[in-house]
């Protein structure tokens, strides 16, 4: 059975994205994103799950940091509405709950029914960890905030769904894999290219490396700067644009940005998730 990793533990929204994503992989549990990664770069797993950014919280910017490192290709997007839940040991009522605990980014998301149940909200490492530790504690004043395969998993009671503040809360996460597939182009399909490139630190550097976009009729959909490239003379910086590297004007774009880059590596070209255009 092919192998599909993520950063948590069984139950996260990680896994649930996973489970929906790839039904027929098995899901390998890590202990952090670098383990995650390495799993695949050594063939232990076909490919990996990661998050990149959530329309409340914002960017993972742990996963920013590591995707200039990373000898790993984007072959897919993923988009997974986060749907947070209040759940409880067996045969809890909600009038017996005091506290809530959950990864710090769950309890920020739920803070308005938080206090509207006047609960103690608790910061712990993770949402599904939240879940599992109620186990241990059988204790029916304790709740956590977690996913609906989390109380699944470790047979908890859902109090509430739908317990975020926001109802249009989406994580977008990326699919990682060794091999660097490249879907075949086709006129009438929408592909996005993800590249990473370095400048030098001189002025009107950047223009010049993005002037080839623009003359060129390409879209940058987005634009991430990094720091900490092991010198304060360059600069790096990772842009997702419209288009298939065999488009000519991708590729003329391509060649411009070659000319003026220091370096280029190219992250993945694949195919838009259907949830992009009304989410992120």
């Amino acid at each position: 059975m092919k192998k599909v990793a993520y950063q948590g533990v069984k139950g996260a929204y990680s896994h649930l994205a996973c489970y929906h994503a790839y039904p027929k992989y098995e899901a390998i549990a890590c202990k952090s994103f670098d383990e995650t990664m390495y799993l695949v770069e050594e063939g232990e797993a076909e490919i990996a799950m990661i998050p990149m950014e959530n329309t409340t919280a914002g960017r993972v910017e742990e996963i920013y940091r590591l995707i200039p490192k990373m000898k790993l290709y984007i072959i897919s997007e993923h988009y997974e509405t986060v749907n947070h839940c209040l759940l409880a040991i067996k045969g809890t009522k909600l009038q017996d709950i005091k506290s809530v605990s959950s990864h710090p980014q769950a309890l920020a998301q739920c803070k308005n029914n938080i206090e509207k149940l006047h609960l103690e909200a608790i910061a712990k490492f993770d949402t599904a960890g939240s879940a599992e530790a109620l186990l241990d504690m059988q204790d029916k004043t304790h709740a956590a905030i977690a996913s609906s395969l989390a109380a699944q998993i470790y047979d908890l009671d859902i109090l509430k769904e739908a317990f975020q503040d926001l109802q249009n809360n989406t994580t977008r996460f990326l699919v990682v894999s060794k091999e660097h597939l490249i879907p075949e182009f086709q006129t009438k399909q929408s592909y996005i290219t993800s590249i990473i490139f370095e400048v030098s630190n001189i002025p009107a550097a950047l223009y010049k490396v993005l002037g080839g976009f623009a003359t060129n009729g390409v879209n940058i959909i987005k634009i991430e700067s990094y720091a900490g490239c092991g010198t304060l003379t360059i600069s790096q910086f990772h842009i997702d644009i419209d288009g298939h590297p065999q488009e000519t004007n991708v590729k003329n774009a391509l060649e411009e940005l070659a000319y003026f880059a220091n370096s280029v590596k190219m992250l993945g070209t694949y195919i838009p998730h259907s949830l992009r255009d009304i989410t992120l």
